[in-house]
């Protein structure tokens, strides 16, 4: 008789918070001005979740991100009152900012322009912190990044970073094909296994994870997670994600 087959752990499904004038939305695109509000409460948002089974919870500050505001209250308090630990990104820009969060409670803070604009700071905060406290999103269009809200074109491809990032101690590292984002049209398999191909410490996707067929692409490419929004807010994957 043969041996079974070893199982394949499921990749972990990362709930994901945005927060826009106080509210928990979603974008299209990354568009702020293509909003759909899902919670008047963010607070209540990440709640759901957790009551659901989250363990994690992923924060998205979008007015920071585009520069039109902040939410930084909101964020507090959810790090205060939730439970479970929290990662919180956009406009997350300097390490004075990077810290405020961490002592307002949050697990991890995450690092997108600024890991292209200021690439000394993801050593500086990993020294200071350690790596488990530090994470990196690179929002792409295919493997071109983009910065200040996906607003902007940096001109610099993921190639070029994930060497300086793996260098500097990074342990895990988000990454997110805009234009797939809030769109529920599914991964992008190819993009998929490049970015793996090019970054083998932990990666999770943000963005694009549409149903279970997606969750089954992450486990075949050895993906260990995704932060997924608009597919579990309406149900086209349900949560907490089982696969046959």
């Amino acid at each position: 008789m043969s041996a079974p087959a070893p199982s394949v752990a499921l990749p972990l499904i990362i709930p994901c918070v945005d927060i826009q004038s106080g509210r928990a939305v979603r974008l299209y695109e990354g568009d702020p001005d293509r909003e759909t509000v899902y919670f008047e409460s963010p607070l209540e948002a990440a709640r759901h979740w957790v009551s659901l089974g989250a363990g994690l919870v992923h924060l998205v500050d979008l007015d920071a991100a585009t520069g039109r505001g902040e939410n930084r209250g909101v964020i507090a308090q959810i790090s205060r009152e939730l439970g479970v630990p929290v990662e919180v990104g956009g406009g997350v820009r300097d390490r004075a900012g990077a810290e405020e969060l961490l002592r307002q409670g949050v697990h991890r803070v995450v690092i997108g322009t600024a890991a292209v604009k200021s690439p000394e700071l993801v050593p500086e905060l990993i020294a200071a912190h350690g790596p488990e406290r530090v994470v990196v999103s690179l929002d792409a269009r295919g493997l071109e990044v983009a910065t200040h809200g996906w607003a902007q074109g940096s001109g610099v491809n993921v190639a070029e970073l994930t060497p300086r990032l793996a260098d500097a101690g990074l342990e895990t590292l988000i990454f997110t094909d805009v234009t797939r984002d809030g769109t529920l049209k599914g991964l992008n398999r190819e993009l998929m296994r490049q970015v793996r191909q090019l970054w083998l410490n932990t990666l999770i996707v943000g963005g694009g994870v549409a149903n279970t067929d997606d969750v089954r692409l992450l486990r075949e490419e050895g993906i260990q997670g995704a932060i997924v929004g608009r597919a579990i807010y309406e149900g086209t994957l349900s949560y907490p994600v089982v696969l046959d």
